[in-house]
């Protein structure tokens, strides 16, 4: 299989350095969730990871809740609750979204808050390597002592300050050495949550949450990270700074793998644009197998567009795909399907080339039904249909989720109700 490594900006083999293949996906800020943005980043990555498990390979699999920073404390603000209570409430109400959506859940499901001490721990070993600096009670990244920034976003570094800023960068901060330079820990604002530490009270920034998150549960090194391609740069970016600024230039990421923009209304969908689809309203009129298949039909890495037209389209598919793995056969001769047709095996090799995949399922469909009709002996042809269906989420005409999505979920539940 070859994916798409956004640090090399090529097509590489995919070959992961260990067993089982370590991934970490950077999850949600808890509120104002699942819009179709979010749906489609974790249902791509459940296909990358459902078909490395099709493929034999065990995987562990990462994705953490940023249930401490500067947007969840304003929203927290602007709606007069409690920041751990508003955070619980739309972590729980995004699992359950994930449920309905059968997607796999992860192996580990840490909050930032969950790995303080390994926060400060980190922090401290880059102001001991000076590749940071303590400035009013604040410590900051120092991007000059790291001359590799930039290396995974390939922004020119006069337009890096431009971007930063539109992502929560402070350039006027008169701790600061540099504009650029970024929060490892901040110090505590009044009527902020706060936590002891060498430099007084205060917060992690957020890019330290994830590179700890993802360095204590995986291991120095992780065989791919991923996200939103909108956290390429600046939160991925100082990611890797901060993580091999920690190990001596130990590689942090074999591959980068990012998801692209959906758009709505001309726009790319975001919360502070407010044009947002939301994953549950959509389930209020749609299956969650049409949903899932609607979603796969874009390819990770292309920009797309919310379409009515197409989500109908999708429930025809999936209407015709049940009917297909359903159909009564006869005792005639045996359909011909192989455990893993050529075509469909190839288009997912190819950088996980979801929507000739699928096209290959539509045409497999078809030819399941017309033998069946022809009262050839399908049965063996649907359970490989079925199998292959699976690793896009789908359920078929099967009641319920998978027991394993359900439970999976439910244990990382119990820590938000």
């Amino acid at each position: 299989m070859k994916l798409y490594n956004a640090l090399s900006q090529t097509l590489e083999p995919f070959a992961p350095g260990q067993e089982p293949v370590t991934i970490y996906v950077c999850g949600i800020t808890p509120y104002d969730t699942t819009h179709l943005g979010h749906a489609f980043t974790y249902t791509a990555f459940d296909i990358l990871i459902r078909y490395l498990e099709y493929q034999g390979r065990q995987v562990r699999y990462v994705q953490n809740v940023t249930d401490i920073d500067d947007d969840i404390l304003r929203k927290a603000k602007e709606v007069g609750e409690d920041w751990q209570t508003l955070g619980n409430q739309w972590t729980a109400h995004f699992i359950r979204d994930m449920q309905a959506l059968n997607v796999r859940p992860p192996d580990h499901y840490p909050r930032a808050t969950d790995v303080m001490p390994e926060i400060i721990d980190s922090v401290q070993k880059l102001l001991a390597k000076e590749a940071a600096y303590e400035s009013g009670g604040n410590v900051y990244f120092d991007v000059s002592a790291w001359p590799d920034y930039g290396q995974l976003s390939h922004i020119p570094a006069e337009d890096m300050l431009a971007v930063a800023n539109q992502h929560g960068n402070r350039p006027d901060d008169p701790h600061k050495r540099q504009p650029l330079d970024f929060v490892l820990w901040q110090a505590q604002a009044p009527g902020e949550p706060a936590w002891e530490s060498p430099w007084g009270m205060g917060r992690p920034g957020w890019h330290i949450e994830c590179s700890t998150m993802s360095t204590i549960l995986l291991g120095p090194t992780l065989d791919l990270h991923g996200g939103g391609a909108d956290l390429i740069f600046p939160h991925h970016e100082s990611e890797i700074a901060q993580a091999e600024g920690v190990t001596g230039r130990r590689p942090f990421v074999r591959f980068w793998l990012h998801t692209a923009m959906v758009h709505h209304q001309g726009e790319k969908m975001s919360k502070s644009l407010g044009n947002l689809v939301m994953v549950r309203d959509l389930l209020q009129t749609w299956s969650a197998d049409a949903l899932r298949l609607y979603l796969a039909q874009h390819h990770y890495r292309d920009v797309w567009s919310y379409s009515l037209a197409e989500l109908e389209q999708a429930e025809t598919t999936v209407q015709q795909w049940q009917a297909a793995v359903t159909a009564l056969g006869g005792d005639g001769p045996v359909f011909p399907m192989s455990p893993a047709p050529p075509l469909f095996v190839e288009a997912m090799d190819n950088d996980l080339d979801t929507p000739t995949a699928l096209r290959q399922l539509d045409q497999l469909a078809a030819e399941l039904i017309a033998a069946a009709h022809a009262g050839q002996n399908v049965a063996e042809a649907q359970r490989t249909f079925r199998v292959l269906g699976q690793i896009f989420g789908l359920r078929f005409n099967a009641p319920e989720v998978e027991t394993r999505v359900i439970e999976g979920w439910n244990e990382h539940l119990k820590r938000f109700i």
